[in-house]
């Protein structure tokens, strides 16, 4: 059994696609948990209970509790051995909870398995931005299905995270901590980077079985231009490259103090923060792009 947890809050459109995906399922052994972050709109509910199928469920928090804290409620609520954090924006093709299992068996200590991910726009196209090729360009080489594990793959991931979050089937076991909920886009990096350091591995397949959405309104997106992103992105770096001090994984911690790929992220925000007037923005995105990792964790901006 996998269970499906959907946290929610954003178009109840983009939802029902979400839903509909989960229902159009080839392999039967799945649970789907809606959880509604008090979303303004009460009809999310209507649209999720009316498809009338028992492996599906709705809940609604009582008040608004924020993106992360709704991931922790998420893992808190699973009950299967592997779970899925869906986007409330995202897509699985009919494949994709049979491929799961079929790479769970073959691999089943493996702490995460992601299968491969086909990256859509707003409405639904085909869509490969430079951030995603560059995602493409980080992935480790080689034949597929792999698993990857200590220093080499905690190396790749803090070079650049080539992982997709709401694609990844997580063992529930190793998710026991939680994510940090003082991050708000960063939090699934940190979390696979404490799985990956305390003896986690994940495998990575090309079979395309998801289909993931990037547009400009998701809450990554936003806090790209505005600069807090990369504010918290530095505290997982920071953290991270502490934690590869102490286990002696030098590429790692050589890795997470240069973050390259997260500074030449922020400079390609840059313009947009400019056009936009956004001189603060531009100084804080500037400074990340070419400084180090002074700051201990997240500025207060980064919170939400």
């Amino acid at each position: 059994m996998l269970d499906i947890m959907l946290p929610f809050y954003g178009d109840i459109g983009l939802l029902d696609e979400a839903v509909r995906s989960v229902l159009a399922q080839e392999s039967p052994d799945w649970r789907l948990t809606v959880i509604d972050d008090a979303y303004p709109d009460p009809s999310a509910g209507d649209l999720v209970r009316g498809h009338g199928d028992p492996r599906v469920t709705y809940l609604r928090n009582e008040r608004n509790v924020g993106i992360t804290a709704n991931f922790n409620r998420a893992i808190e609520l699973a009950r299967a051995d592997r779970l899925v954090i869906l986007g409330g924006d995202d897509r699985l093709l009919p494949g994709y909870v049979g491929h799961v299992h079929e790479l769970a068996a073959r691999h089943p200590d493996a702490a995460l398995v992601q299968p491969g991910v086909r990256v859509i726009d707003d409405e639904g196209a085909e869509h490969l931005p430079l951030g995603d090729r560059m995602k493409r360009r980080y992935l480790p080489g080689g034949p597929r299905p792999v698993e990857l594990s200590g220093e080499p793959l905690a190396a790749s991931l803090l070079r650049g995270n080539w992982l997709y979050f709401p694609s990844i089937a997580w063992r529930r076991d190793l998710m026991a901590g939680g994510f940090r909920e003082d991050l708000s886009v960063a939090q699934d990096l940190d979390l696979i980077l404490r799985i990956v350091t305390a003896g986690g591995s994940a495998v990575v397949d090309d079979r395309v079985a998801f289909e993931y959405r990037r547009h400009r309104a998701s809450l990554s997106a936003v806090r790209g231009t505005d600069g807090s992103k990369f504010a918290e992105e530095r505290a997982v770096f920071s953290a991270a490259a502490a934690t590869a001090e102490r286990l002696g994984w030098r590429r790692a911690a050589r890795a997470a103090r240069a973050h390259t790929s997260s500074r030449l992220h922020a400079l390609t925000e840059l313009p947009g923060a400019l056009a936009r007037g956004r001189g603060r923005a531009a100084g804080r995105l500037l400074r990340h792009a070419l400084g180090g990792l002074e700051a201990p964790g997240p500025d207060r901006e980064a919170r939400r």
